[in-house]
């Protein structure tokens, strides 16, 4: 039993009452930033420009189609192959399905050649992917504390063992909900879960009161207006009193059962082991344990404790994966849990990797593409270049003139969209250099003339035979 007690009597916790702080992150952006969904109506149908999508109306609208029936739990143990040439969203097409799945469907995104690894064997690598894509939605009653964190101090004490290091001997924490507050001591292996979940005054956490488990909600929607660039989750000031039951939903995946049950570290209960898991040696899981682990989780369903959630497995450069992880990836399509697994490739008439005489479209043997659903993505005209490149301009907070927005799209059908897409950054430094907020084309000319496209490097080497 964890040793959790209530400080009676104390005075409002420092900071209790003042508001959110400011935030000064520093703007920045990854290659799918602007994605934000598939950018579909009400009745599947695509727009033309939405969520951060531009063309691709026929692909997205297929995984629409996708994502309903994921939803409907009508996908699972099936793939998808997402095929097109370099530049074409197959990549923004996989992470907007996970957006439009939502945080709470297990989302695990892989490249061909991860599987490749000197630590375990690359069938074992391919099922831990599988079972991270596997969610396990666990209900249980529990009597907890919880609330909006207003203080957060531990305490010192002199170190038992002598010398001159010091030791926590306990850790106060402030909690306050709808309905008051509570100042709680803690016990210090309670102080090791916070800082695991990483909590900082102003987050919703909830304690366990026989465990002493920890579990970080979100940021308390009192501190929306900062900027925060890890799109934080906000939730909203607990209802009721701090201490109190509460039906804890708990969302795991069996990969994390699976390691949890090959280093236990106590508990009583699936929740409680996975709060108290520590990062363990890289190590293959054997089959018999997972299962032992997939009886449990049987067992969890029958009784209605929990509820199993098949996510997706994306798999970008499918055709780097050899015939030995295709015969193993069909098996485990075929198994009674398995996730909805998304495959992309921008190859077309491909040897197998493995083989020597098996040509195949996209590097997929023959029986693994008669079970595919093929979405194809097709190459961008120059105006939806022209209007990819003016909106993620808006995403890096670049001005563009509508003259180098048309020099950009006409390089871009010349050399690639993602070239183009570089060469946003890099010119507006040039122009920032200059004393100019606006990107105007000879900034961009510049910048062409600093950083060369692929087809102008490879010139270069062919003209050169002495380059290297």
């Amino acid at each position: 039993m964890a040793d959790i007690t209530e400080i009676k009597d104390e005075k409002p916790a420092a900071g209790a009452g003042a508001g959110p702080e400011a935030s000064n992150g520093s703007h920045r952006t990854a290659a799918h930033t602007h994605i934000k969904g598939l950018g579909l109506d009400g009745t599947g149908v695509a727009k033309a420009v939405e969520g951060g999508f531009v063309g691709q109306v026929e692909a997205r609208e297929a995984c629409g189609v996708i994502v309903d029936l994921i939803k409907a739990k009508k996908m699972s143990g099936k793939a998808i192959l997402l095929a097109g040439g370099p530049s074409t969203g197959k990549t923004a097409l996989a992470l907007a399905i996970s957006q439009e799945l939502g945080p709470k469907v297990p989302f695990c995104p892989v490249v061909g050649s991860e599987l490749y690894s000197v630590e375990v064997k690359k069938t074992e690598a391919l099922m831990e992917n599988f079972r991270r894509a596997i969610g396990l939605r666990i209900k249980e009653t529990k009597e907890v504390y919880e609330g909006e964190v207003t203080e957060l101090t531990p305490e010192d004490a002199e170190n038992p063992l002598g010398g001159y290091g010091k030791t926590i001997s306990h850790v106060v924490v402030g909690l306050k909900s709808a309905k008051g507050t509570k100042t709680l001591r803690l016990d210090p292996t309670i102080y090791e879960s916070i800082q695991r979940e990483k909590v900082q005054v102003g987050d919703v956490i909830y304690i366990e009161s026989n465990t002493g488990a920890v579990k970080r909600v979100g940021r308390s929607d009192a501190y929306a207006t900062e900027y925060d660039l890890e799109t934080e989750e906000y939730v909203p000031l607990p209802k009721g009193e701090v201490h109190k039951k509460k039906e804890i939903v708990q969302d795991v995946t069996l990969y994390d059962l699976d390691l949890a049950n090959s280093r236990p570290q106590g508990g009583q209960d699936v929740v409680s082991m996975m709060g108290q898991l520590m990062k363990p040696k890289k190590t293959e899981i054997t089959e018999k344990l997972r299962l032992e682990v997939n009886k449990v989780v049987a067992k969890y369903i029958d009784q209605g404790v929990a509820e199993l959630v098949p996510g997706v497995l994306f798999i970008d450069e499918v055709n780097m994966l050899d015939i030995e992880i295709f015969t193993y990836l069909n098996r485990a399509l075929e198994s009674n849990i398995a996730p909805v697994v998304v495959l992309a490739s921008n190859r077309g008439m491909t040897t197998v990797r493995g083989t020597e005489d098996v040509v195949s479209p996209h590097g997929v043997p023959p029986d693994l593409i008669d079970r595919l659903l093929i979405v194809r993505t097709l190459p961008y005209t120059r105006d939806e270049i022209r209007s990819i490149t003016e909106r993620r301009a808006k995403v890096e907070n670049l001005d563009v003139s509508p003259e180098t927005l048309d020099l950009l799209a006409d390089l871009a059908m010349q050399t690639s969209l993602r070239y183009v897409l570089q060469l946003l950054s890099p010119a507006g430094i040039l122009a920032q250099t200059l004393g100019r907020q606006q990107i105007i084309p000879t900034d961009v000319e510049e910048a062409k003339s600093l950083f060369l496209d692929a087809k102008t490097s490879t010139q270069v080497l062919q003209a050169s035979a002495n380059y290297l």
